[in-house]
């Protein structure tokens, strides 16, 4: 009688269906660790803008004309890329100066729900595509939130 060695197609298939869920569930588990590592350090970029804004502008007594631009003239900040989001960028003052923003767009829902979550000491408030009561329950579904800091 002659004895068969090797395995199967079905032995085969299994072992590479198994592979493949083990790939798809390690790539998963990678994204999102690397998403959460990419908030935190724009979490961080964020509370830096805001300190060194109010280092350069607080002594004048208004934050009225500040602009990314500006502060890139004034050397606090490096260059004029957005810490998360979209390249629309924007610092802008309040109308009586006293309060800046730190205005990014094109925010992900996770990303939006990231922040109106986090504790975030240095503002005294966040607006999510212009509410700025409840701003969690203003993230869209979809990646185009827009995040307002306010910053005294």
């Amino acid at each position: 009688m002659k004895q068969e060695s090797g395995r199967s197609l079905i032995e085969i298939i299994g072992v590479l269906a198994i592979a493949g869920v083990m790939t798809v569930a390690t790539v998963a588990v990678y994204n999102s660790i690397r998403n959460r590592q990419v908030r935190t350090i724009a979490k961080t970029d964020l509370e830096q803008i805001a300190k060194n804004t109010k280092l350069l502008l607080e002594m004048r007594g208004d934050y009225a004309g500040v602009s990314v631009d500006y502060l890139i003239k004034s050397g606090a900040l490096k260059n004029n890329r957005a810490p998360i989001g979209s390249s629309d960028w924007s610092i802008t003052s309040s109308v009586d100066g006293s309060k800046f923003l730190i205005n990014l767009t094109g925010l992900s829902n996770d990303d939006c729900a990231f922040f109106t979550t986090a504790y975030l000491d240095w503002t005294i408030g966040i607006r999510v595509n212009g509410y700025e009561t409840d701003p969690g329950a203003y993230c869209l579904r979809t990646g185009d939130n827009q995040l307002s800091f306010i910053v005294q």
